[in-house]
């Protein structure tokens, strides 16, 4: 098994005591030169295909994981220790068209380093079908966990939200020169940890470069109830683009109910929207009645105008993610600090968002 010796963003992770080779530079047809650009230095596995076979049981390994484009193999990895042990292996199909998303994805991931982003750990790009290791996320989904049996409580889900802005904020404003924008923010796409802190996932639509607005040259990006509308419209790709998939999320977390329904057409959007003010108004209407009555009135209506303010017809009016992370900073600070407190030592400690005047 070798390392790859990579370019990265300023942060370094530790190789595993294996020899260092040249930066990633692409295989596989019309494979594009991937890392040489980065600066700094990280240590990322490169798995050849056989290791990638070993790993999986020869792809008989249970299943976490799948879409249009790829399955995910639970797998253990050789001589490392518990928890570390286990990754998720992500293969994606084979066919020219998908061997360049699986080249983007990795562009994008190896650019990364944030705790609440899901970790590269290796890939392999010997075959069409290329292969991420990623970092397994124990605790199941986001979607899975609001919409299971039990409801999460009002506090988790604001410090939930809290953490995802800051994930989103670093793809746009601190993962260097390049701004990174994700395409596809939704409950599904964001893991839980053992301590029920979150990680954002699946980069598959991520668009590295863009600055200000432009018009997407790839496939259309994001998932119904979460695609911005102006996005849909005119196919033009900017920040503004995530804004509007994570004010979906937070109404997602602050309703209870999900971005799509199962009856005909249902759309969270279309349905709660309306009452939504960005005066927070209308805020008791629309609150998760699962949590009988078991939330911060006054949080809650700052998070609805939150909303409000992101899901907005004009992109250039909405908040930018470093704003919403200080509103929710200075709003929801009884829940941070109460879910802080309660973590029982396993939830991670929170960052203060940099002010925005």
């Amino acid at each position: 098994m070798s390392v790859v010796y990579l370019k990265f963003l300023g942060r370094c992770v530790l190789p595993c005591c294996l020899r260092p080779r040249p930066a990633y530079t692409g295989r596989g047809p019309n494979a594009s030169h991937v890392a040489d650009e980065l600066p700094e230095i990280a240590y990322v596995r490169r798995y050849g295909w056989l290791e990638v076979e070993s790993l999986t049981g020869n792809f008989t390994a249970a299943v976490i994981g799948e879409g249009g484009f790829s399955i995910v193999y639970l797998a253990r990895l050789p001589g490392a220790t518990a928890p570390s042990s286990l990754a998720a292996v992500k293969v994606h199909r084979s066919g020219e068209r998908l061997h360049r998303a699986f080249l983007q994805e990795l562009d994008v991931l190896l650019r990364l380093s944030h705790p609440r982003i899901v970790r590269l750990l290796g890939f392999c790009d010997d075959r069409e079908e290329g292969v991420l290791v990623l970092e397994y996320v124990p605790n199941g989904s986001l979607h899975e966990k609001l919409h299971g049996a039990a409801a999460l409580g009002w506090a988790r889900r604001m410090r939930i939200a809290y953490e995802v802005a800051g994930a989103v904020e670093y793809l746009h404003d601190g993962c260097g020169e390049l701004p990174i924008v994700h395409g596809d923010i939704t409950t599904a796409n964001v893991l839980l940890d053992d301590g029920l802190d979150p990680k954002l996932c699946d980069f598959g639509s991520a668009r590295a470069g863009f600055s200000s607005a432009v018009r997407s040259a790839g496939p259309m990006i994001g998932s119904p109830g979460y695609a911005d509308p102006h996005y849909l419209r005119t196919g033009m790709v900017s920040k503004s683009t995530d804004v509007y998939s994570f004010g979906v999320l937070l109404l997602e977390l602050i309703t209870g109910l999900p971005a799509v329904g199962s009856g005909e057409g249902r759309v969270l959007t279309a349905e709660m929207g309306p009452l939504l003010r960005e005066d927070g108004g209308g805020v008791a209407e629309v609150v998760d009645p699962r949590l009988g009555g078991e939330y911060d009135a006054r949080e809650a209506a700052a998070m609805a105008a939150v909303v409000a303010r992101c899901i907005g017809e004009q992109p250039s009016l909405r908040p930018s993610m470093a704003e919403i992370r200080w509103i929710m900073w200075e709003e929801v600070s009884s829940s941070l600090s109460a879910v802080a407190a309660g973590s029982n030592g396993k939830g991670a400690s929170l960052s203060p968002p940099v002010p925005v005047f």
